[in-house]
């Protein structure tokens, strides 16, 4: 598998990342991750519709709670037409608890957990830590990549008016 290095860090520590890296144009990989209800849920599933794919660490992180909700809020504004899903290693339960907990009801969280088959084909998961770094993915309603955002420090969070004008772009 590719390995990747000097493009993210952990609070200033560099970190090296596997898989290919993701690229505009790219057919967006189509993996299989679980839902909270533990069913299998292919990324394919959302063909038709744009997508938003942000891939975070762990939802119990002060950025990635940030992030998630904060995508939440955007949803609302972006209709029926984008879907926002929410890629971690958290366990599916987690995953649950932390949505009901914060409320979010409008980003449908994933996990990789089982095989870290998205962050292997997305070129987002970290050597050594298992954990996914911080980035954004939107992809059209045919399944290819239109934008693309990996976060250079996994403690900061994302530009999100960037990564939501994308999806408008496609709406």
């Amino acid at each position: 598998m590719k390995e990747r290095t000097g493009i993210v860090t952990m609070k200033g520590n560099p970190v090296t990342l596997m898989g290919k890296e993701i690229q505009v144009g790219d057919t967006a990989p189509d993996v299989e991750l679980t839902a909270t209800n533990l069913s299998p849920v292919r990324l394919s599933a959302y063909r038709g519709k744009v997508c938003v794919i942000s891939s975070v660490p762990s939802l119990d992180t002060p950025v990635c709670d940030m992030e998630t909700r904060r995508f939440n809020k955007e949803a609302a504004a972006l209709g029926e037409d984008v879907a926002i899903l929410t890629v971690s290693m958290d366990l599916p339960f987690a995953q649950s608890r932390w949505c009901g907990a914060a409320g979010v009801d409008r980003v449908v969280t994933l996990s990789d957990h089982w095989t870290a088959e998205f962050g292997e084909a997305y070129g987002v998961l970290i050597k050594g830590i298992r954990l996914l770094a911080r980035a954004v993915f939107v992809v059209d309603r045919e399944g290819v990549v239109r934008y693309v955002q990996t976060v250079g420090e996994i403690a900061s969070e994302p530009d999100y008016d960037a990564a939501v004008a994308a999806a408008k772009k496609l709406v």
